[in-house]
């Protein structure tokens, strides 16, 4: 069966983990020996330093956690019900209209 989805992406002002910029921050972190084997055969297997296969396997995680909250699946009648709350009227909620009837805070002060 074919399912139709539609994909809506927004785009994230992130930089992308291959950013050529200056390196000047650092971590330090502690692992199991289990885990610092597992990260030194894996680096050695792509062919670079582990410092640099820890940074950029952290940074692909960070992105697609980060893509996780901007970028939604819809099938069709999720898409239906999306595009009809975008074109229907706002909603008039009156605890809203008084809020930003009143003054700022830092302003009544």
């Amino acid at each position: 069966m074919a399912h139709n989805v539609r994909t809506i992406e927004m785009k994230s002002s992130w930089p992308i983990a291959t950013n050529p910029e200056s390196k000047s921050k650092r971590f330090n972190l502690r692992a199991t020996p289990n885990q610092e084997n597992l990260i030194r055969v894996a680096a050695k297997r792509r062919g670079i330093e582990v410092a640099d296969f820890i940074i950029q396997s952290a940074c692909e995680k960070a992105e697609q956690t980060l893509a996780d909250q901007t970028r939604f699946v819809l099938d069709q009648t999720q898409w239906d019900l999306f595009m009809n709350a975008l074109d229907a009227p706002p909603r008039v909620i009156p605890q809203i209209q008084k809020l930003f009837a009143e003054p700022p805070i830092a302003k009544s002060r």
